[in-house]
């Protein structure tokens, strides 16, 4: 293994962690401020990350054909604007791990998106896997004494976080095969500075409490929270993971984001003080396993 690989291994350890802890942060910041505000400072410190790193020369933003400005425009829509506004919506009525359970079924709807829009095949076992983690799902908040209104609304919201996600993938690639994706990526944190600022100072306006705007940053658990999730949980894990996927088999980072659930588990119940219930490690654990069954059990290439 050549250095730049061990590297490259370790920067997805880093971002692995950090992606798997984001959860708690999002819960810390829904305490002290609205989903709407946090998500326009979370952006405004990506945005002023991204200023900093261009004054550097770090990044460069590339020079987009006419024909791809809409596209990019439309990606944004999925990734960042409706996961990040979907994930801190849902967040509102979801634990940390529960949230980390629901985003485990990022591969297992790949699959699905692969099978439906690209004419991908799947396995015998690969549909096992996804019937048994959309059965393990089921399994845990049917325990979390029955699934009320609440808990709907946050899988719902969250599930739909995910399934923006795969929006991105799917029309984004061609894309992103075109153009440096660190470049890419600072465009489209600027264009979620820009949204999610305009919609939560329109908020502000209409209810007449734009000089509360800043007022959660008093909180210090707030401002830690803005600063991880704008600077490492946005920008750091971009590089990490383009940088990742220089040196290291797509199939292998995917493997790696799998560990994201057992983090945010770990991190709810030691940090936010979240209760771990045996059917949480039973469904968690099920999911886990439907997904590696997605995962491991591909068809053979032709």
């Amino acid at each position: 293994m050549t250095n730049k690989e061990v590297t490259a291994y370790a920067g997805l350890s880093l971002m692995t962690l950090i992606t798997g802890l984001s959860f708690i942060f999002v819960k810390i910041g829904l305490a002290y401020a609205n989903p709407y505000d946090l998500l326009a400072h979370r952006f405004t410190v990506a945005f002023l990350t991204v200023i900093a790193l261009l004054a550097a020369g770090v990044i460069r933003i590339p020079k987009i054909a006419p024909r791809d400005r809409i596209s990019i425009l439309g990606i944004s829509l999925f990734y960042p604007l409706l996961f990040f506004a979907l994930q801190a919506l849902g967040m509102q009525y979801s634990t940390a791990s529960e949230a980390g359970v629901i985003f485990a079924f990022l591969p297992v709807f790949m699959l699905v998106a692969g099978w439906l829009f690209l004419k991908e095949r799947t396995t015998f076992w690969q549909k096992s896997g996804v019937a048994l983690s959309v059965s393990a799902l089921i399994f845990i908040f049917w325990h979390k004494n029955g699934i009320q209104s609440q808990n709907v609304w946050g899988i719902i919201l969250l599930l739909l976080s995910v399934i923006s996600m795969i929006g991105y993938f799917v029309i984004g690639k061609k894309i992103m095969q075109r153009y440096n994706s660190l470049g890419v990526t600072a465009i489209m944190i600027t264009i979620g500075f820009i949204a999610f600022n305009l919609i939560s100072l329109t908020r502000h306006a209409m209810n007449g409490s734009v000089a509360i705007y800043f007022q959660p940053f008093v909180h210090m658990p707030f401002t830690w929270s803005v600063l991880y999730l704008g600077v490492l949980s946005s920008v750091l894990t971009s590089y990490l993971s383009n940088y990742s996927l220089v040196y290291i088999p797509a199939s292998k980072i995917s493997i790696f984001s799998n560990l994201n659930p057992i983090i945010a588990i770990i991190g709810g119940v030691l940090f936010l003080g979240e209760k771990m219930f045996w059917f949480d490690i039973v469904g968690a654990t099920a999911v886990m396993a439907g997904v590696a069954l997605v995962l491991f059990f591909k068809p053979e290439k032709r």
